[in-house]
């Protein structure tokens, strides 16, 4: 039987805020009026939600978050603008998520199942996919795209507009600059792109024959003729890897950086 919210008598949700069907609004909390709150979502204590903010079934934010603000860009004008937070993400201490502006569409997106460790940022008009992973006061800029798997190390940061592929890891103290690969492996201070996640793709129980197919595409991106945009198209034309073709499709894809290619 589902059960109504239950809100802390300490807590402050404003008129106009929807929140469902057991959720727990703990003490201290502000939700502001176009807070919407799915099914069973938890907020713990001393949480500040606002802004035209929607978060999925079954997440939970942990103290001292501080979701939906305004974004920090001195171009924005207090236009109307979005967050849209997926299912089942774990959004961990003094978190903050910043709502999308005018210029960048409007919207910033987090897919379901995310780890949000303490101490992040996501900054407005950022797109993240599902199951992404920032460690710990790592710090995505505006306007960057996270897709599905991807892991940020700890005290790492990824500069506005980079785009980072599906799959990829980052090393912890690194700083992004241009685009990753899908299943990328960056590393340094300056963020290198060193090989593939290799701990990721067998974690994933990507088969032997993928992971042999992924190591020749990244030699070829690494060695081959013509440059880099050509190597990729030749390696799309020529693969019968999914994968390797998932690689070939973001570089050939559209971008406003360059990429950080093998070494």
């Amino acid at each position: 039987m589902t059960t109504g919210p239950t809100i802390h008598p300490g807590a402050i949700v404003e008129e106009g805020a929807k929140i469902g069907p057991g959720c727990y609004v703990g003490p201290f909390c502000h939700i502001g009026p176009e807070v919407t709150l799915g099914a069973n979502v938890e907020i713990k204590s001393h949480v500040v939600i606002t802004g035209n903010t929607t978060i999925g079934d079954d997440t939970v934010i942990f103290p001292f978050a501080v979701i939906g603000e305004v974004p920090q860009d001195l171009k924005f004008r207090g236009e109307k603008t979005r967050l849209e937070i997926g299912k089942r993400n774990r959004i961990r201490e003094h978190v903050t998520m910043n709502a999308g502006t005018e210029g960048g569409g409007g919207l910033t997106k987090v897919g379901d199942d995310g780890l949000f460790m303490a101490g992040c940022h996501v900054a407005h008009d950022v797109i993240i996919g599902d199951r992404v992973i920032l460690v710990n006061n790592s710090a995505l800029a505006g306007h960057c795209v996270i897709e599905d798997d991807v892991i940020v190390g700890g005290l790492s940061g990824v500069h506005q507009w980079v785009r980072i592929g599906r799959g990829a890891i980052i090393g912890a103290v690194t700083m992004v600059t241009n685009d990753v690969i899908p299943y990328g492996l960056v590393q340094a201070p300056r963020g290198q792109l060193d090989g593939l996640n290799l701990v990721g793709l067998k974690r994933k129980g990507v088969s032997r024959a993928d992971i042999t197919a992924l190591r020749a595409a990244f030699q070829m991106l690494a060695q081959g003729e013509g440059s880099f945009h050509e190597r990729a198209k030749r390696l799309g034309a020529e693969t019968d890897s999914d994968y390797v073709r998932q690689i070939t499709d973001f570089i050939l894809g559209d971008s406003d950086r360059s990429f950080l290619t093998p070494g």
